[in-house]
């Protein structure tokens, strides 16, 4: 029986598709894009590339973060009343994963739908075995905050996680905010935090930038634009070992903004407007560590 007259088992599939190099897909993922009765594409265009270059005529409707909740009771209705077979796709990569997919997989297993999930390429997984940082404990997070007060925050709040053992962080990152956060990982965790950069994965101009979060920060800001999608890398050192890594400490800063005060002569809130121009620094980041010091002191 040829692929394209199998009768699949009706339910909810979850197909990875390649995140740059089409080559990528499985022989299974094909079996079950041919096979379903529709496919609900995170953006029809992007995906109808797809299934032309492998020859696939299917239906397709749109599926994305503006129209999920409305659209999966339209899928899950389907699958029930018709038994049908319905792949979900992402634009690359699997599906649910910082891309929409868990609200319907979450109402398909509610409703008694049988869910499928066809394994394949991702993107921080991709990264993580060719980042060179620890690979047996390991987190992803997705992306994190676009602004920055709560971007730091966020990983002020990873840098204070109690952990025994060296572990990496993975997030998804745009390209246009790549360099701010690596500032804010070199002010949160020191200049000498271990990190990888990949670029483009599985694509012609893919790259990795491995090393300091400094020594890449230094390598992207000599370039004119960051381009492409961004998987970030971080390596959280031991407990032991976090404190001394960072650069400046806390006790530092508390000593300067101490400093400031008896020289000049002023109150803290100028010594620390003071400081953080002198670190090139936020007012509220400089504040929010020294109450982290004054905090550990109670």
């Amino acid at each position: 029986m040829s692929a394209e007259t199998a009768r699949l088992v009706p339910g909810l599939y979850l197909v990875a598709t390649p995140i740059g190099n089409l080559g990528d897909i499985t022989f299974r993922a094909l079996e079950v894009l041919r096979g379903v009765d529709l496919i609900a594409c995170e953006d029809t265009r992007q995906t109808q590339k797809l299934l032309n270059h492998f020859q696939i005529d299917k239906k397709t409707v749109s599926f994305h973060e503006h129209n999920e909740h409305s659209r999966a009771t339209e899928l899950i209705r389907d699958l029930k009343a018709r038994s049908a077979a319905i792949a979900l796709v992402s634009d690359a990569g699997t599906p649910g994963v910082s891309d929409p997919g868990s609200w319907l997989v979450r109402e398909a297993i509610a409703a008694g739908v049988p869910v499928f999930p066809i394994p394949g390429a991702n993107a921080a997984i991709s990264a993580l075995i060719a980042s060179g940082l620890p690979a047996n404990e390991f987190e992803f997070l997705g992306f994190l905050p676009e602004k920055g007060g709560a971007r730091r925050t966020r990983l002020e709040a990873l840098a204070a996680r109690p952990h025994e053992s060296a572990r990496t962080i993975i997030f998804y990152e745009a390209p246009h905010r790549l360099l701010d956060t690596l500032g804010d990982l070199e002010s949160v965790f020191g200049t000498n935090l271990r990190i990888a950069v990949a670029r483009e994965l599985t694509k012609i101009h893919e790259e990795f930038l491995r090393g300091t979060v400094a020594d890449v920060r230094g390598i992207l800001t000599a370039r004119d634009r960051i381009r492409g999608e961004i998987t970030l890398l971080v390596e959280i050192p031991a407990a032991d070992t976090a404190a001394s890594a960072a650069n400046p400490t806390p006790e530092k800063i508390a000593d300067r903004v101490a400093r400031l005060q008896s020289e000049a002569g002023i109150d803290e809130k100028e010594a620390l407007k003071l400081l953080a121009r002198e670190l090139g620094r936020s007012k509220s980041e400089i504040y929010r560590e020294l109450q982290r010091e004054r905090a550990r002191k109670r």
